[in-house]
């Protein structure tokens, strides 16, 4: 069996100490999109939990949002109550949560990270996310992930 990826086995360490019941699937290719993710798995692109950092004033934020959805970030910024988010850069999302972008996991993050959860991932029975790496997902529930990440809840549109 070869080796897992380490920030992969840093999720599932994460995951595990938050009491996680779903499943972790290392996927044969990297999903890099909602839409190859919901592919790749065969459910609804808005069954996807999107993680997407900003950078609100130097600090990240973490919006775990729909795969439907695209963020208004002038919205989601007054609603957040931070005077701008703006996209972080490769370097930002790999200092602040050890992963890269395409597999940024709302777990096992070098320190915690605000986190926001969009509300419309409750309509789903299940939601995936990345668990840490472009071809890594997992399983949950909305009520599961917004009790592991402790996030706020948003209204995303």
């Amino acid at each position: 069996m070869a080796s897992e990826h380490p920030s992969i086995s840093i999720f599932r360490a994460a995951h595990q100490e938050r009491g996680g019941t779903g499943d972790i699937v290392i996927l044969p290719d990297s999903v890099h999109t909602a839409a190859l993710a919901a592919e790749a798995l065969g459910c609804e692109v808005g069954a996807i939990a999107n993680s997407l950092l900003f950078e609100a004033a130097g600090e990240p934020v973490l919006i775990l949002t729909s795969g439907a959805h695209r963020v208004d970030t002038a919205r989601a910024a007054e609603r957040i109550g931070v005077p701008r988010l703006k996209r972080a850069r490769p370097e930002f999302v790999r200092e602040h949560t050890g992963q890269v972008i395409g597999g940024v996991s709302p777990l096992g993050h070098p320190t915690a990270v605000p986190t926001y959860l969009d509300r419309w991932l409750a309509r789903y029975p299940v939601v995936w996310a990345a668990a840490g790496h472009p071809a890594a997902v997992f399983s949950t529930t909305y009520a599961e992930l917004l009790a592991m990440t402790g996030a706020t809840e948003l209204t995303v549109d």
